[in-house]
């Protein structure tokens, strides 16, 4: 059985801000992803485990926003401060919160630093969208060499598909994957 010591461990709510929350996401709708990821957060706080916040976002300008050439750019979103904003109940008082301009929560943020000032060993990483955010963060916080965890249900995509792919091909080679109720008993 997997034990974790919550002291060394953190929970990294990646994305669920109400731009990226908006549209359908898959498998798992994105109403039911914030809900369990509410819940896992409780669970964290209430065993003193660190809980993060992580967002996308930019300045009004925009003059930060990724650049590139690519086939398919992220399209700047509209109305920047309501889409950027975490949805309610995401992070509390007490909880780290980190502002992210790529994918991965880890590139240009002071999240390591954050994590190792307060001897977090083991990273939970769960949110939207799977085959992004979530694996971009647990692909660096592996090169890292963090302990990294997911759970399948605590995190959707644009498509099934590429959730799938992500979780049967990426993630078991980075992480420990788990269903949301077993890390419950982890901790």
């Amino acid at each position: 059985m997997l034990t974790l010591n919550p002291h060394e461990t953190a929970l990294i709510l990646i994305d669920l801000q109400h731009g990226i929350l908006a549209p359908q996401r898959y498998p798992h709708h994105a109403d039911d992803i914030l809900a369990r990821c509410q819940s896992l957060a409780a669970r964290f706080r209430q065993h003193g485990a660190t809980v993060v916040g992580v967002n996308v976002g930019w300045s009004a300008d925009q003059q930060d926003y990724p650049p590139g050439v690519v086939d398919e750019p992220t399209p700047a979103p509209d109305a920047m401060e309501h889409w950027m904003t975490l949805a309610d109940g995401v992070v509390q008082d007490g909880d780290l919160r980190i502002t992210k301009r790529q994918w991965g929560a880890f590139t240009g943020t002071e999240l390591d630093m954050q994590l190792r000032r307060r001897g977090i060993r083991h990273l939970v990483v769960v949110g939207i969208a799977t085959n992004m955010g979530v694996e971009s963060t647990l692909r660096h916080g592996w090169e890292l060499g963090y302990d990294m965890l997911t759970i399948e249900n605590a995190c959707s995509s644009f498509s099934a598909e590429f959730h799938h792919m992500a979780f049967e091909t990426i993630f078991p080679r980075l992480a420990r994957v788990l269903p949301s109720d077993d890390v419950l008993h982890f901790i």
